[in-house]
């Protein structure tokens, strides 16, 4: 006697539908297949999954790097001569292709969790492939043009690791519903060994991983040093034109301690404040001496400068997106500005009292003040009536010199040194890219009685990691962010980390095994009663008919679906697939 199993008839299930119509273009259900994928798409799920990694790095690399966009455009008008920013098409086309890359790996682990073939569509190859070599270009030009910037990455893993590590632990313990499943309906023993086994590996170093997590907010919080004291990297350029005594006021109503700036020197020997070797950036000198637009700053002379707008291309090119948030106040006080003198900002420092760091650029060979720039320079800083001892001295050349004539003068170095070495040669503090230093080595110049000046400094996480290191002070372009940080963002005890990391590892094992036991419950109860397999998808129009073919599968269900359309029962259509099950069956035999 030939036993039936009872006809299932199809419901819809636009979910799944969604899923498989996305991911393979498999919009109808005899599209799909519950066969093993094949070697070929395992390697396209291979590359999708590689390509979804390196977005994942480069994505994180372009977050944390919002400190430095500045930077980063101001290498790109060096190369270009034209100032954009540059960031816009970067975050735009990474945020879209990670977006992209993402949502596929979610289709895809949907159908693995399914029991559905992976059969990724070819539009889809094309958008990985093209994703991989995008991420891959950007990683090279990266790496030729903006080297040192990689080590934001290290970096900021001390300010977000412990906070990343819980967050790849939730994902870890979640992935173990789709791992659990495929181990419990596998059939062949090796297959589960290995995937349980390699599951296990990434678990538990995971869960060791914290061992190995270090950061300087990891720390008793009685043993936190003062806050660093802020410096204005020229003045405030994310609120006004850099370099400009507007820049340098409104730094001073952000309660910076000091300000810092770049210092030329004219033809004529007056030394003033501007950072590029020409004027083409940050000012109007395409419009008052078209013919010299190329010619660098120290061959023009004091008269000149003074006729140049200094505050015009802030608010046309708006590059740090404040223009549009400045009252009409300050839009004219910024059009008025001009090129700033060291006079003038050497008078408002003494006005304040705080401290200048002078860092001087050497005019051309053959420019009239090549030899004595260094005199006229200190003659101005003496005749400006600033202490010496608010005075950071950051050029080596003369620096002998330069102590007799200013034995007061705070002497800094713009290279790392031993803090041996620096004390012989009376050097007391030093100013460096945040990169430059470690913890330990921040610790070992404080130790030494080296004051440690780190620059560019913007964002918070930043300034938080560095007040935990003990770095004395900082440089940034954005005082009035700063100004909000009045402690570190996050601040926790070792034994208070060590007790999260114990936590959230023994929920996740809990958790995890948890998941375990009830899928291999869940699928004992299935094969108990019979069922050989519990996806809701499987349709089985027989039990009695185990060797039909695709084809016959898939006009079988067409025919079901076009008889319940046309009013037919599902009795009826189980009565005669019953028969011809039957007689399949019995011609078989």
């Amino acid at each position: 006697m030939v036993k039936h199993q009872p006809l299932q008839v199809y419901e819809r299930q636009l979910c799944l539908s969604c899923i498989t119509g996305i991911y393979g273009c498999r919009w109808k259900r005899y599209q799909r297949s519950h066969d093993n994928t094949t070697k070929w798409e395992l390697l396209w799920s291979l590359i999708l999954l590689f390509t979804f990694s390196l977005l994942l790095i480069w994505s994180y690399f372009w977050w944390e790097a919002d400190n430095d966009y500045n930077e980063f455009n101001w290498f790109l008008y060096n190369n270009s001569g034209e100032w954009t920013d540059g960031t816009v098409p970067i975050l735009a086309t990474t945020a879209a292709g990670f977006t992209y890359i993402a949502f596929l790996m979610i289709l895809a682990l949907c159908h693995v969790a399914l029991g559905q073939q992976l059969n990724l569509h070819w539009l889809h190859k094309i958008g990985v492939t093209a994703s991989l070599l995008t991420t891959i270009v950007g990683i090279i030009s990266v790496n030729q043009t903006w080297t040192q910037e990689w080590d934001i990455i290290p970096i900021s893993l001390q300010a977000t690791g412990p906070f990343l590590h819980i967050g790849a632990l939730a994902a870890a313990t979640a992935l173990s519903w789709i791992v659990a499943g495929q181990v419990a309906r596998a059939e062949k023993t090796i297959f589960q060994v290995v995937v349980v086994l390699l599951y296990l590996s990434v678990l538990l170093g995971l869960y060791v991983l914290p061992l190995y997590i270090t950061s300087p907010c990891i720390m008793d919080p009685r043993t936190l040093k003062s806050r660093p004291e802020v410096f204005g990297h020229q003045g405030a350029p994310m609120l006004a034109p850099e370099n400009t005594l507007w820049s340098f006021q409104r730094a001073l109503q952000m309660n910076v301690t000091g300000l810092e700036a770049d210092v030329a020197i004219s033809v004529d020997g007056v030394p003033f404040l501007m950072h590029d070797l020409t004027l083409r950036r940050t000012t109007n000198v395409d419009e008052v001496f078209p013919d010299r637009k190329t010619t660098a700053a120290s061959w023009f002379n004091w008269t000149d400068l003074q006729q140049l707008n200094a505050g015009e291309w802030f608010l046309k090119n708006d590059p740090f997106w404040t223009a549009s948030s400045m009252s009409q106040k300050e839009r004219n006080l910024t059009l008025k500005q001009r090129v700033c003198s060291l006079e003038q900002l050497l008078k408002m420092a003494s006005d304040h009292n705080i401290t200048v760091v002078v860092r001087l650029r050497r005019p051309p060979r053959d420019h009239p003040f090549n030899s004595t720039w260094i005199n006229e320079t200190l003659q101005v800083v003496q005749n400006s009536g600033l202490l010496q001892s608010l005075v950071m001295w950051t050029k080596d050349d003369e620096r002998e010199q330069v102590k007799q004539w200013a034995p007061g003068f705070i002497q800094t170095s713009l290279v790392k040194h031993s803090p041996e070495h620096l004390h012989s040669s009376g050097i007391r503090g030093l100013l460096l890219r945040y990169n430059q230093v470690d913890a330990d080595e921040i610790t070992n110049f404080s130790k030494n009685n080296i004051s440690l000046t780190l620059y560019t400094v913007n964002e918070p996480w930043l300034f938080s990691m560095l007040w935990c290191s003990g770095v004395s002070a900082v440089s940034s372009e954005a005082p009035h962010i700063l100004r909000k940080v009045p402690s570190p963002i996050w601040l926790m005890s070792p034994r208070t980390y060590q007790l999260i990391w114990v936590s959230a590892d023994l929920i996740s094992f809990a958790v995890v095994i948890g998941i375990f036991v009830l899928q291999n419950y869940h699928m004992i109860r299935y094969r108990m009663s019979g069922i050989r397999s519990y996806n809701p998808e499987q349709i089985m129009l027989s039990a009695a008919v185990r060797t039909s073919s695709r084809d016959i599968n898939v006009m079988k269900e067409k025919l079901i679906f076009s008889e319940v359309r046309n009013g037919g029962s599902a009795e009826e259509l189980y009565e005669e697939q019953c028969f011809d099950s039957y007689t399949n069956q019995s011609i078989s035999q």
